[in-house]
């Protein structure tokens, strides 16, 4: 067999990150883990090629010379993966299709050949032994969740990985809260399902091997949800391997705020170089907080649990929704409000979506509040979901935060507040690389120069060098994200 992996292209969003690739000469943030780790399930005798549209053009030579193709992608991806059946379909070759876009939404999709759908360490052997015996089925579905100890370590080996700003990798699945807007309870289950320490070392080890270095991403729905075994095993054997390997990687992971609980996790995880963390915040409106079933965020100041993380060596992002039942006109303010106070200099705000299939989804589909498929992109303006807000001052006031937050003032001032809190990590190298020095040569011109706002960045250049300099380089980096945020912001 001859198998083409295909990931589709990503549009250019806040969580792409393209126009800030640019200054370090990647074409993309991550690589396709999913497809890699399918790649490593197939039988060994058969051709393999991998085409990521966010790297290398898809040609029609690629489709003719696959036997079939392999598909994955996510909500976001929607319109490309349209246009990829398309283009099959018109040269006549066939297509599996799988991954989370395609358990969701299978219906949604023709031209498709075969569904693989779940996770594949249970429906994908399904498939290849009916495939041998020349009887392979349209659909392949499973309610179970399988020990993920099965899952191979993914075929790095495919990819052009200089092209990529981060490899990434799996430690666990499943989150033990229940977001009613999030699918991935629906995916992949509340009880959080672990690899054991030596699996996650030997994927490391062959990432290290390969002669990769730098940012890795642990793309786990919610790295800390079984925080035992990442204290009493994982922590402590990747603190090690990192020493011995003079630190070869820092990470990026997903965690819930509750981590600000536990002083001796965050002191492990930093001491592993998992520094920077997403933490879904969503809001500072209590009652939305109630209304999604967000129990892991009330009771607490989040501020306070923020800066908490920042002063302990953590890069804090943050995900913020507003167009909750309980939002009224005032979420405008009071989400620019927090996310100034608490230095998340990282905020992407999205207007809330019901991805198919959430508790969310099955709400307004009773309520008769869904007005379309979802496309999986919250920050485009667009969403799914008939607002309780009168629809209009809904989006002038989502508008109005990313204006705010994103103006080169505001933006400015929320990495000075950060960095003011933030304390490097003993481990963190103040070498800079060649690839940092030719981005900040890059950066001087576009934002220092070309830029509207630029005193702005010469103002914060010359405070960060003077009174954060072991910080330099990070701000930077959040100079130029700035950048790309920006650009995204002009087009909502």
């Amino acid at each position: 067999m001859k198998i083409l992996l295909v990931y589709p292209e990503t549009p250019s969003t806040f969580w792409s990150f393209k126009d800030a690739l640019k200054f370090v000469s990647k074409k993309s943030a991550e690589p396709p883990l999913g497809l890699i780790t399918i790649a490593a399930m197939l039988p060994i005798d058969w051709e393999m090629k991998l085409v990521d549209m966010n790297v290398t053009k898809l040609e029609e030579k690629h489709l003719l010379w696959a036997d079939y193709v392999f598909l994955s992608g996510m909500n976001v991806h929607i319109s490309s993966v349209k246009e990829i059946i398309r283009r099959c379909n018109k040269l006549g070759t066939k297509i599996v299709a799988g991954g989370p876009l395609f358990t969701t939404q299978q219906q949604d999709f023709l031209g498709i050949d075969h569904f693989v759908l779940n996770e594949a360490e249970i429906t994908l052997p399904l498939f290849l032994n009916d495939l041998k015996n020349g009887t392979p089925k349209y659909l392949y579905s499973t309610d179970e969740f399988p020990d993920i100890s099965l899952a191979p370590t993914p075929m790095w080996e495919l990819l052009e990985m200089k092209k990529y700003a981060s490899m990434s990798l799996q430690y666990s699945r499943g989150c033990p809260y229940d977001c009613e807007f999030c699918s991935i309870t629906m995916l992949n289950g509340r009880r959080p399902r672990t690899k054991s320490k030596e699996q996650f070392l030997s994927e490391l080890e062959r990432l290290y091997r390969l002669g990769f270095r730098g940012n890795v991403s642990i793309v786990d729905d919610n790295f800390i949800g079984n925080k035992r075994k990442l204290k009493d095993e994982i922590l402590p054997a990747l603190i090690n391997w990192q020493k011995e390997k003079k630190y070869p990687f820092n990470f990026i992971t997903e965690v819930s705020i509750n981590l600000a609980d536990d002083d001796d996790l965050i002191k492990m995880m930093v001491d592993a170089a998992i520094h920077s963390i997403f933490i879904g915040i969503e809001t500072p409106n209590d009652a939305s907080l109630e209304e999604c079933g967000k129990s892991q965020n009330q009771r607490r100041n989040m501020i306070d649990s923020v800066i908490k993380l920042q002063k302990a060596g953590m890069i804090v992002s943050g995900g913020f929704i507003i167009g909750f039942d309980n939002d009224s006109t005032n979420i405008f303010d009071q989400q620019i409000s927090f996310i100034q106070k608490s230095g998340i200099v990282a905020a992407m705000v999205g207007l809330l979506n019901a991805p198919t299939g959430t508790n969310l989804f099955k709400r307004l589909k009773k309520e008769n509040r869904l007005v379309e498929t979802f496309n999986g992109n919250n920050m485009d303006g667009a969403t799914n979901i008939i607002p309780k807000m009168n629809y209009r001052d809904l989006i002038k006031g989502y508008s109005k935060i990313i204006g705010t937050i994103y103006s080169p003032a505001e933006y400015y001032n929320r990495i000075k507040s950060f960095l003011k809190e933030y304390e490097v990590p003993s481990w963190k190298s103040q070498k800079l690389t060649i690839t940092e020095i030719k981005a900040f040569f890059k950066l001087l011109w576009l934002i220092g120069v070309i830029e509207k706002g630029k005193r702005y960045f010469w103002k914060t250049l010359f405070h960060c060098l003077f009174k954060y300099p072991k910080k330099f380089s990070l701000a930077m980096t959040l100079v130029v994200y700035g950048y790309h945020f920006r650009r995204i912001a002009a087009t909502i």
